[in-house]
C-alpha cells in the first residue's frame, strides 16, 4: 500500500485511531485521545441536515472554532487548532447532495470526512442512513461519489460487516473504487452486538483484497492494555486500528506507557470540558460511561445527583478552576444567541421585542445560567414564588412565546410586567430569565451580582 503523507494529506496507515462515538467524541474526550497518544480522533455523528443549517464563528474567548445551528444557537461542533491535522469528521447521511455540501460547510477546519455506513440504531436505518446504505450500494457509493468530489480532503466510510464474507468484500471493492482514502470495518454485522465476537477473518480478509488502508473496529472485548491493541491489528492483518467502548471506558489506553487511574483520567477530561465550555449533560454523560460500577460510591452517588458542570468539578477538586474559567465564558452566550434572535426576527418580525415596548414591560437582558443556583431553594422562579408570599402579593404568572427553536417569557407580578430581552433555549429556562429580571426590579439582585456572574448582557 502506498500513502501519500503531506501537510495537506491526512495518511491512514499504521494508525490507532479514536473511532467515533455517539455524545461521546466531542472535543473534550478527542482532545483527551490526543493528549494520551492516540493518532487520528473521529467525531461523532453529525447529520447531513444540520451541518448545512450552521454559520461558523471564530471564538476568540475558547480559541476555538464553532459551527452553530442558526436556529437555536445550539454548537454542533467544536474544534480547535490543537486537533485540525488529525480529526476526521463524521457525517450521517442518505443524500449524495447533502453530504457533499454538509462536508464543504466543514471541510477547512478538519483533516478528513467520514460517512457513517455502519450505525445499527432505527434513527439511522428509518432514515435511510448508516448501515441501511450497506443494503443500497448504488446509493452508498454515489454519496462517496459525491463527497470525494467535492472537497480536497481524504474522504473515508465505516461499515459493518454482511452475514457473507464474499459478499461483504465485493461491497468494500465498490465503495473503494470511489477513490476514498480509507475503509473503516466493523466486525459484527447490523443484528450482532459486542457480545458477540467479532470476525477477525473478515477484516483480515478485507484487508488483504483492497490496496487501501483498512481500518480495524470491534476488538474492544479482548483490549484491556495497549498491547492488545497492536495483537488485535496483527490478527486482523490490517493497516490500522480504530477503538471504542475501551476507549469510552478509560482513554489512556492510548498510552503506550501504560493506562492511568481513573480519578487521572476523569480530571483530565475535565479540564478540556472546562476549557471548551462543554456542556454539563454531555459532560455528566462521558464521565458516566467512565465510571461504571463506581457509581455506587459516596463521591458516585453525588456525582449522579450533580446538575451542572460546575458541581461536577466541585467532586474532583476543579471546583475554583471551573468557576474562574465560565465567568469569562458567559459572555459568550449572548452573542451566539443573539444571532439565532436576530435571524427569527427577520421571519418573524412580530417579535416579542415589540410587545415588551407596546406594553411597558420592564426588562432588561440577562441570562439564565444553571450552574448558580445549586439547591432548589436558590432557583430564581422559585425564590420570587416565596418573596410573594412572604410579602402577601398575588403569585407571578407567566406568559412565553415561542419563536422556531427559541424562547422567551414575560412574568406578571403585581401588576408589572418583567422580560429578559434574551432568549433562551426552552420554555423553562426563559422563565427563570424572567423572574431574574422581576427580582432585580424587587432589589434582592443587584446589577454588581449580574455583572460578577455574567448573567447580565
Amino acid at each position: 500500500m502506498v500513502c501519500m503523507e503531506n501537510i495537506k494529506q491526512l495518511c491512514y496507515e499504521n494508525k490507532i485511531i479514536l473511532a467515533p462515538m455517539v455524545r461521546i467524541n466531542t472535543l473534550p474526550m478527542r482532545l483527551l485521545a490526543l493528549d494520551y497518544g492516540a493518532d487520528i480522533v473521529y467525531t461523532e455523528e453529525l447529520i447531513d441536515h444540520r451541518l448545512i443549517r450552521c454559520y461558523r464563528k471564530v471564538n476568540e474567548t475558547l480559541q476555538s472554532v464553532d459551527y452553530i445551528d442558526k436556529s437555536d444557537a445550539t454548537v454542533v461542533f467544536r474544534t480547535c487548532s490543537r486537533e485540525k491535522p488529525y480529526v476526521v469528521l463524521q457525517i450521517g447521511t442518505s443524500d449524495p447532495e447533502r453530504a457533499a455540501k454538509a462536508a464543504q460547510v466543514v471541510e477547512q477546519d478538519v483533516a478528513g470526512i467520514d460517512i457513517n455506513m455502519g450505525c445499527p440504531k432505527d434513527f439511522s436505518l428509518k432514515g435511510g442512513m448508516g448501515a441501511a446504505l450497506l443494503f443500497n450500494p448504488n446509493k452508498a457509493c454515489a454519496i462517496l461519489s459525491a463527497v470525494v468530489s467535492a472537497v480536497k480532503i481524504p474522504v473515508t466510510c465505516k461499515i459493518r460487516v454482511l452475514q457473507n464474507i464474499d459478499d461483504t468484500v465485493a461491497l468494500c471493492k465498490k465503495l473503494a473504487a470511489t477513490g476514498i482514502a480509507a475503509i473503516g470495518i466493523h466486525g459484527r454485522t447490523i443484528k450482532e452486538r459486542p457480545m458477540h465476537p467479532n470476525r477477525d477473518h473478515f477484516i483480515k480478509t478485507i484487508s488483504e483484497a483492497l490496496n487501501i488502508p483498512v481500518i480495524a473496529n470491534g476488538g474492544s472485548k479482548e483490549i484491556k492494555v495497549f498491547e492488545d491493541i497492536i495483537k488485535f491489528k496483527n490478527i486482523t492483518g490490517c493497516s490500522s486500528v480504530m477503538i471504542a467502548r475501551t476507549a469510552e471506558k478509560n482513554c489512556s489506553i492510548f498510552k503506550r506507557d501504560g493506562k492511568l487511574e481513573l480519578c487521572t483520567v476523569i480530571r483530565d477530561y475535565l479540564r478540556h470540558a472546562v476549557d471548551y465550555d462543554n456542556v454539563a449533560p454531555n459532560t455528566k454523560y462521558c464521565i458516566q460511561n467512565m465510571l461504571q460500577n463506581i457509581q455506587e460510591t459516596e463521591q458516585g452517588r453525588h456525582f449522579l445527583e450533580s446538575t451542572s458542570l460546575q458541581q461536577i468539578c466541585d467532586l474532583w477538586e476543579l471546583g475554583d478552576y471551573c468557576r474562574q474559567k465560565q465567568k469569562k465564558m458567559n459572555y459568550l452566550r449572548f452573542e451566539e444567541r443573539d444571532v439565532a434572535c436576530n435571524d427569527q426576527k427577520r421571519i418573524k418580525p412580530n417579535s416579542v421585542d415589540e410587545e415588551e415596548t407596546k406594553n411597558d414591560v420592564n426588562s432588561l437582558k440577562c441570562m439564565y445560567i444553571r450552574s448558580l443556583y445549586p439547591r432548589p431553594e436558590d432557583l430564581p422562579k422559585t425564590k420570587l414564588l416565596n418573596w410573594a408570599k412572604l410579602h402577601n402579593k398575588p403569585l407571578p404568572k407567566y406568559h412565553t412565546e415561542q419563536f422556531e427553536k427559541l424562547f422567551k417569557s414575560t412574568v406578571t407580578f403585581d401588576n408589572q410586567k418583567y422580560s429578559s430581552s434574551f432568549w433562551e433555549k426552552n420554555k423553562r429556562w426563559a422563565e427563570q430569565g424572567s423572574a431574574i429580571v422581576c427580582l432585580h426590579y424587587l432589589k434582592v439582585y443587584d446589577i454588581n451580582y449580574m455583572k460578577i456572574n455574567g448573567i447580565l448582557g
